[in-house]
């Protein structure tokens, strides 16, 4: 098995499995619902502790805690990733067009520059 970079597994865009799941799970992270849930799980865990409840509880919203934690390291981490691949595909997209403005030749690098930084898209 051979690891590539999440971006370049599919050069087309449309991504596998994982990268639906990621992106699907990035969305709902970063949603109101989600601090709510990570507010309420800290609070249990405070909650456990202040009233002494047995020691089984602590462990119980501890080892939640550390699965939520673990989580949201690798789905930061192919966040980060893919959006480095990004920023490094319109960095390329705009040195060649850039290059092709300087040499007075027409290439296809304006119309790469143009899907790279997504041009043709509405805000």
């Amino acid at each position: 098995m051979a690891f590539q970079h999440p971006a370049k597994r599919r050069e087309d865009g449309s991504g596998g499995w994982f990268e639906r799941l990621a992106e699907l799970a990035s969305n709902f992270t970063s949603s109101a619902l989600f601090s709510c849930f990570c507010v309420a799980l800290v609070a249990a865990f405070v909650t456990v502790h202040v009233l002494g409840l047995p020691i089984e509880w602590q462990h119980l919203v501890g080892d939640a805690m550390a699965a939520v934690s673990l989580l949201l390291l690798a789905l930061l981490k192919n966040s980060e990733r893919r959006a480095e691949h990004a920023i490094q595909r319109k960095l390329d997209a705009i040195a060649k067009a850039l290059l092709e403005e300087l040499e007075n030749r027409q290439g296809g690098a304006r119309k790469d520059l143009e899907d790279a930084i997504g041009m043709d898209e509405e805000v």
